[in-house]
């Protein structure tokens, strides 16, 4: 059975907060940094995990510690001398080890009452509230995320516990469809075993939400997080354990991907596998998915979400100011390193200039610096591998584009992975930087002279994510509504931020294959429906009990 909430979790100056049941879901609110005593509660969280940094994590197998000759240092992208911690890295015997110990839990888990997995969310969800800016400290640390979104990130991770909870009691109920002398039953069962390869720029809500999509609905899970946010991915498999989670239902495997992934994807003891990541290994993964051992005991699934490049258009009638705050925060928040982040914004001709004057200056008011300083808008990128792909991107704007802005980081760029926002104009929709996901913080601006044609560069790329647009207009709203391909839309407001049950998210094209994550039918993805039928026109008594004997 889940355990309660541990007492001692958490900085000293939270409050404890007792396990709360998914009747009904509410979002999660995010806190509010204005408030002095919140300010002095997250600064708390600061040091405290300060203090903890250069510690080491092992692998978790079958709920034992394991120890690897290979290590994975994990850099604060904020001051690159500065080491977080050092990670277990995982051999090819270490993912065939942890599929086993998944493949062996699976019966008595899968067997487990939905309510009692319920339960263990909700017990995860509690913990994570009394350790709520802990967490979002060591993303800071790890993953160079801002106060706020690091803390936004965690409550997104609370969110997808009690919401996966929640959905998966009304989903345990059996759905009743009786005749004369027929009963007709329709229930789900889980999948099997999953494997959860998740990304660094969400550390802990997206690898939360993956995780506890796949053990609500009875699938045990082989966890591989990111290389660079292994160390946040440590911190969800500690409350998992402490949930009182049953040995080898959940096993935490760090590593590089590129070698322990081949073998995770394509065991044919592993049944479903959960992605969130870049387009290329998504694609890989597909495929590789697809080739079917024979010792595989059915066809795996693959839930993949790929990114994006996403646009916004601005209406000739859009209110500008609402239209700038809007881009500027889609395309800088977390230095453009989310999925949904706007890379591309076209402008109807009427208000391009006037656009690109405001843009810039909103911009120029952004202060770039460690994501540890309150202050602090625009982070680092997450490593040098990020910085140097970015650079070779904005070379290419400077050489074809009109730059607009080009913001030098100055000192910071010896200290840690720094790359300031960059805005460019007179965009060609064919070229580079238009087409291709950068991941970081430039944005290509594009005139268009009509809504025709705005739609027609806006849908004109390979990716399906998020898209926007600004307009006071009813019917052009009306009218991108239909036409814009986008899998979510968001109309005057920015494009970043979706919310759990409130926007589910995901898209199509090569941003993703599956259901919208925080949605609806997101679990249905790791069950496999079953209907039973029953004829209850018997012939005859049946026999008294001792005849059966």
């Amino acid at each position: 059975m889940p355990r309660a909430a541990r007492k001692e979790s958490g900085p000293k100056s939270q409050p404890e907060i007792p396990v709360r049941k998914a009747d009904t879901f509410e979002n999660e609110p995010h806190s509010d940094f204005s408030r002095k005593e919140i300010r002095e509660a997250f600064q708390t969280a600061l040091d405290d995990v300060a203090a903890q940094l250069g510690g080491e994590f092992p692998l978790i197998i079958d709920g034992k510690a394991t120890e690897t000759r290979k290590k994975i240092v994990s850099v604060n992208p904020s001051h690159r001398k500065q080491t977080v911690g050092t990670v277990a890295s995982a051999a090819v015997d270490h993912a065939e080890q942890a599929i086993v110990s998944a493949r062996r839990s699976l019966d008595a888990w899968r067997a487990t009452r939905a309510e009692e997995r319920a339960e263990y969310l909700e017990v995860m969800a509690a913990e994570m509230r009394n350790r709520r800016f802990e967490l979002a400290a060591w993303e800071v640390y790890e993953c160079g995320k801002p106060w706020a979104d690091a803390d936004a990130d965690v409550a997104e991770a609370i969110d997808f516990l009690m919401f996966y909870a929640n959905q998966m009691r009304d989903l345990a109920v059996p759905v009743q469809v009786d005749f004369p002398g027929e009963e007709n039953t329709h229930l789900y069962r889980s999948r099997g075993v999953c494997v959860v390869i998740a990304p660094w720029n969400f550390p802990l809500a997206i690898l939360t939400g993956m995780t506890a999509a796949a053990l609500v609905t009875g699938n045990t899970v082989v966890m591989k997080p990111a290389e660079q946010s292994s160390i946040v991915a440590a911190q969800l498999m500690s409350i998992a354990r402490d949930s009182g989670l049953p040995r080898g239902v959940l096993n935490y495997l760090p590593g590089i991907g590129e070698e322990i992934g081949p073998v995770l994807v394509g065991s044919p003891d592993v049944d479903i596998i959960a992605f969130t990541g870049s387009r290329s290994v998504g694609l890989a993964i597909n495929k590789l998915g697809a080739d079917t051992d024979p010792r595989q005991s059915g066809v795996k699934k693959v839930i993949a979400e790929m990114g994006g490049k996403n646009a916004i258009i601005v209406d000739d009638d859009a209110d500008l100011d609402e239209a700038v705050q809007g881009v500027l925060k889609s395309a800088f928040g977390y230095s453009g390193q989310k999925c949904s982040a706007c890379s591309r914004v076209i402008v109807l001709s009427a208000c391009y200039e006037p656009f690109l004057k405001r843009l810039k200056e909103a911009t120029e008011s952004l202060k770039i610096g460690p994501a540890e300083d309150p202050g602090t808008s625009v982070g680092p990128v997450i490593d040098k591998e990020a910085a140097d792909r970015i650079a070779d991107y904005i070379a290419i704007g400077k050489e074809e584009c009109r730059t607009v802005l080009a913001t030098d980081v100055g000192k910071l760029a010896q200290e840690g992975f720094y790359v300031g926002p960059h805005i460019f104009a007179d965009v060609d929709p064919e070229s580079r930087i238009a087409q291709q996901e950068i991941f970081g913080p430039v944005v290509a601006v594009m005139q268009a002279d009509d809504l025709d044609s705005a739609i027609e560069i806006a849908n004109n790329t390979e990716y399906a994510l998020t898209g926007g647009f600004f307009s006071r207009s009813p019917k052009n709203l009306h009218r991108i509504k239909q036409e814009l391909q986008v899998g979510n839309l968001y109309l005057n407001r920015g494009i970043t931020g979706a919310l759990v049950n409130r926007h589910p998210f995901g898209g199509y094209r090569y941003s993703g294959i599956g259901s919208k994550a925080g949605g609806r039918d997101y679990l249905l993805q790791f069950m496999i429906p079953v209907t039973i039928s029953e004829n209850t026109l018997r012939r005859g008594f049946a026999p008294p009990p001792d005849a059966e004997k």
